[in-house]
């Protein structure tokens, strides 16, 4: 199992930050890799929704890296499955209450299968690169 894990707390409620993750149109507001992202289906932010993104792959190629929302408990956790894309781990914002604002747990989890076993060193980094953007989404949301 490959996974990458990072925190923060951020100077805001767990109900604005919440807001924030779930709209997948943020996105791009602080992850660096999308180039491009929309709501494919459903409800935005809602179970079940599925946002169609495009993000700087290997090489400078683009990839698909739709997902779906796979858990959606307001202010708590907001889960989701990769659903598209040569990789497609599954991860989650946990979000708690602290003081001054809120504790932000992002995790990333994926079973390598296949060619995906030999490339695991490199979806390891990716993963860990992709969490420690934590600290954009910080500036973000208290620069709000």
């Amino acid at each position: 199992m490959t996974h990458a894990e990072n925190e923060t707390t951020i100077s805001r409620s767990p109900e604005d930050v919440y807001a924030f993750l779930a709209d997948g149109l943020n996105n791009a507001a602080w992850r660096s890799g999308v180039q491009a992202i929309s709501l494919k289906s459903g409800q935005a932010g809602a179970l079940g929704a599925v946002y169609r993104q495009t993000l700087a792959g290997p090489g400078g190629r683009s990839i698909h890296g739709d997902y779906e929302i796979t858990a959606a408990d307001p202010s708590r956790l907001l889960g989701f499955q990769v659903v598209a894309g040569p990789a497609r781990p599954t991860g989650a914002y946990h979000l708690t209450p602290a003081p001054g604002g809120t504790a932000v747990r992002f995790t990333l989890d994926l079973q390598p299968k296949g060619l995906m076993k030999v490339l695991a060193p490199m979806v390891q980094r990716t993963m860990e690169k992709e969490v420690s953007q934590l600290a954009n989404l910080k500036a973000v949301l208290e620069a709000r």
